[in-house]
């Protein structure tokens, strides 16, 4: 076993799942992660917990949506929902070996899909913020994923285990220092309200008045690397165009571009799967509305990689999630996606907040 993956799981484990004597620990895979699944399996009954692999067959997604009628589709993991609605854990392990599978199926089918998951997810959110639920989402590099990134695959272990600090000696370490670094960055927005954000490709402002920050240092994804909030649902004006392709259950979303008023996205369009796009905003009254906003600050990133994991966490950037909001930053709302979508603020950017800057060109003024 790559001794990186061995670190990695003890990360997951004792770091980012925090997982206690009497834990009951799903862990969600794919057949392809089987070598990380083995060490967390280990890892768990080390730390005294109960690991219980939820593993997918190759391409299963891609078996339902293509044998699958509306209701077997739309039908909800009866598995998965009893884990998240018992379970003290989650560890999620991304592990495709087609992270575009579902590129090919009609938009109709794809929501029904995305659907299927919505009270999974609802469940993950409420009880992650009441502290119940410790649920940690991270990646293991296939093949597939390393192609997608325009990586060899030796190329890409290096950039995944890097950007975990799974090929640090001390890596717990280094993620504590990385929270108390975010923790300064974060007081420059308490207690504030108006974020203004501009460049070329943004010019937007939002509310945070009563919303709280989230210090992201790898609890909830590894690897981490950003701090963020749920944005007053209504305070959303202006536009955004997005630099990366958006991503969403494997379908690139490119030349996104939004235009918000009141809070609600009121036009969009895309270059390339605009169909795609407008759909999932009609999902349901909330998919319209932004339910994070969020800095990245992890500088082992660099690169769009496709994978928003990842990418998301680029230093320099922000990213503004359409849909589901984190209850625990105040937000209120709610929908059957959460879709993130990332704007590069390293060129001719800013940030003010109440008019005054504390971010330019993807470095915060500190």
């Amino acid at each position: 076993m790559d001794p990186r993956t061995q670190n990695l799981a003890q990360i997951l484990v004792h770091h980012s799942a925090r997982i206690d004597p009497g834990d009951r620990v799903a862990i969600e895979a794919t057949t392809a992660a089987e070598p990380l699944v083995r060490a967390l399996y280990r890892e768990i009954l080390s730390a005294g917990g109960h690991p219980y692999p939820l593993l997918k067959i190759l391409h299963q997604n891609q078996e339902l949506l293509t044998y699958g009628k509306g209701k077997q589709i739309a039908h909800i993991d009866q598995l998965r929902h009893q884990a998240y609605q018992e379970f003290e854990s989650r560890i999620r392990i991304y592990s495709s070996t087609d992270p575009q599978e579902l590129s090919g199926f009609p938009s109709s089918k794809q929501a029904l899909f995305q659907q299927s998951s919505s009270p999974i997810l609802m469940t993950q959110l409420e009880r992650g913020a009441r502290d119940e639920f410790k649920w940690v989402t991270t990646l293991f590099p296939t093949e597939a994923y390393a192609a997608q990134a325009g990586m060899k695959l030796e190329q890409y272990q290096d950039f995944v285990y890097g950007s975990c600090l799974a090929d640090q000696d001390d890596p717990v370490q280094i993620w504590q220092e990385i929270k108390e670094d975010q923790d300064v960055r974060m007081k420059l927005f308490d207690g504030h309200d108006l974020v203004k954000l501009q460049g070329p490709n943004i010019d937007l402002e939002l509310s945070i008045k009563d919303r709280k920050f989230i210090n992201c240092y790898g609890i909830n994804n590894m690897p981490d690397g950003e701090i963020f909030t749920g944005p007053v649902e209504s305070s959303l004006n202006g536009w955004v165009r997005y630099t990366y392709p958006a991503v969403y259950s494997g379908v690139l979303v490119k030349g996104v571009e939004l235009e918000f008023e009141n809070g609600k996205v009121i036009r969009a369009s895309a270059q390339e799967q605009e169909e795609y796009l407008l759909r999932l905003l009609d999902s349901d009254p909330g998919a319209r509305y932004a339910g994070e906003f969020a800095v990245g600050t992890n500088t082992r990133i660099q690169q769009f990689t496709g994978n928003i994991l990842f990418d998301e966490k680029i230093g320099g950037t922000i990213h503004i999630a359409l849909g589901s909001g984190y209850p625990e930053t105040g937000s209120a709302n709610v929908s059957a996606i959460h879709w993130d979508m990332i704007c590069d603020m390293r060129e001719d950017s800013s940030i003010k907040v109440d008019g005054e800057l504390i971010y330019r060109n993807g470095e915060f003024i500190i």
